[in-house]
Parts: structure tokens; C-alpha cells; sequence
């Protein structure tokens, strides 16, 4: 994509970008010469979950861009209030936020703990509505501010629910989020969308929960979502907002026509993401 368009000299908070997918948002964000806050808890390499806050953080100064490490778990309140706070003195704003961080456990009712539960409702709808609450006060000084949350557009089909209720809901607590701020917010300017992938990314979470290399091998790569949401943030956020989006109807607005290049290996049939028609 070509466009005058750019995230350059914008402060992006955004939650879980120590890898995958917020990690892809915020490198295209980088790419412009961004201000990155990665808000996210690995602070040491994990076996199966490689990088950390301070690895990320290097690899978007060396994409171009200014990033900042803040050790965050979107869980308490004190941690995302000094988060955010430290992240607006250090850029001196906040422009948009990114809400990432999620939770999954594909169970049924019997074998859902309420551990399992509590952690997904606290990181997916609590987490996601707490980031948001406390940056509003910044966005709403920023020029174009943006709220993003990585959720899905809102289908009621039973068969999203009959086998992992409570992920579904919890994953939806944010689609709603987007649904009742985007018109609360409406006349101050703050975009809320929200943006799905159409297809599997291979992710760490893919790789180790959901179906392994046979499942990765069927993914798109994680650049794709980095490319539609650097295409929603760079909207008017006064004209675009309330919008429940996948990856490739916005890079397809944006003119893209060829989505070989993101596959994972390319002419293999793509496993198609949850909660899509």
C-alpha cells in the first residue's frame, strides 16, 4: 500500500505487543517512526514464547520508530494506571490505544475452571475496558484519537458458544465495548473499532493451542494484521468509527488485491479464524 497517510510522531499504547499480532501492529507503526509503549508482562525469555518486552523494544527502534517497556499485567488497576501515566509523560500524549492482550481456553462448561474463567473475563473484557477508561483522558487531547480492540464482529450463532461459552463471551466483552463507546464517544472525536483476522495467524498461541505446525502451516503471517490496523488508525477518526472489520476487507478497501505474500506457505488452503461466516 502507498499513502500519505502516516502514524508518524502518534503514541501508541498497546497491550501485549511483546509478540504476534500486537507485536505486528506496532513494527507497522515503527515503520513510520511511531511512539510505541509496550505494555505486556514477559519480562524473561519462555521456551515456547520467545521475546520479551525489552526484545520487542528493540526491534521496533531498529524498524524506526521510539519504543518504551513498561511491565504491565492489564489485571490491576494500579499497573495499568502507571502504565498509561508513564507512557503519556514519556511521548507527551497518548494517541491511540490497541487493546491486544487476550485470553483463551477453547473448554466446555465441565471442564472450564473458574481459574481459567476468572483470567480470561479479567484479562479480555475487564483488562480491555480498564486500558481504555484510563487512557480516555489522554485520548481525548490527542488529534485523531483511536481505540482499537482486537475482537470479533458480533455473531450470535449458537455453535460460537455450545463448545467454549465462556471464551466466546469474555472475547465479545470487548466487541461490546466498541458497540456501546464508539456511539458514547461520538461527538468527542474518539474512533472505537474493532478488527478480526479472516484467517488463522501463526502466532505462539496458534502454535501451542490451538492445532500446532498443521495449523500454523495454514495461517497467514501476523504482518497482515499489522498492515489493516496501521490502515484503521490513519482514518479520520471523526468519520470512522463503530466499525467491526477483518484483516483483508480493510486491505482490500485499501486497494490490496494479493494476499499470497502473507501466507504462511503460499497456495496451501487457510484455516479460517472463529466466529466468522
Amino acid at each position: 500500500m502507498t499513502s500519505e497517510r502516516s502514524l508518524s510522531g502518534k503514541t501508541l499504547f498497546i497491550t501485549g505487543a511483546s509478540r504476534g499480532i500486537g507485536k505486528a501492529i506496532a513494527l507497522r507503526a515503527a515503520k513510520d517512526g511511531a511512539n510505541i509503549v509496550i505494555a505486556a508482562k514477559t519480562t524473561t525469555e519462555h521456551p515456547k514464547l520467545p521475546g520479551t518486552i525489552h526484545t520487542a523494544a528493540e526491534e521496533m527502534e531498529a524498524a524506526g520508530g521510539h519504543a518504551l517497556a513498561v511491565k504491565t499485567d492489564i489485571r490491576f488497576e494500579e499497573q495499568v494506571v502507571e502504565a498509561i501515566n508513564t507512557g503519556a509523560e514519556h511521548f507527551g500524549g497518548l494517541d491511540i490505544v490497541v487493546n491486544n492482550a487476550s485470553a483463551i481456553s477453547l473448554t466446555g462448561t465441565l471442564e472450564t475452571s473458574m481459574k481459567t474463567y476468572d483470567r480470561m473475563y479479567d484479562i479480555n473484557a475487564r483488562g480491555s475496558y480498564l486500558v481504555t477508561q484510563k487512557a480516555l483522558p489522554h485520548l481525548l487531547k490527542a488529534e485523531n484519537p483511536h481505540v482499537l480492540n482486537l475482537s470479533p464482529p458480533l455473531n450470535f450463532d449458537p455453535k460460537w458458544f455450545e463448545g467454549f461459552a465462556a471464551y466466546t463471551l469474555a472475547k465479545y466483552a470487548m466487541s461490546i465495548w466498541v458497540l456501546g463507546m464508539s456511539r458514547e464517544f461520538a461527538d468527542r472525536r474518539v474512533a472505537f473499532n474493532a478488527l478480526w483476522p479472516r484467517t488463522a495467524i501463526a502466532t505462539s498461541a496458534v502454535r501451542n493451542l490451538l492445532g500446532g505446525e498443521k495449523v500454523v502451516n495454514a495461517s497467514r503471517k501476523p504482518e497482515i494484521m499489522g498492515e489493516a490496523a496501521w490502515a484503521v488508525l490513519t482514518r479520520s477518526s471523526k468519520d470512522f468509527t463503530g466499525n467491526f472489520l477483518t484483516d483483508e476487507e480493510v486491505l482490500t478497501e485499501e486497494g490490496e488485491t494479493d494476499f499470497d505474500h502473507y501466507a504462511v506457505n503460499p497456495g496451501t488452503p487457510l484455516f479460517q479464524d472463529f466466529f466468522l461466516e
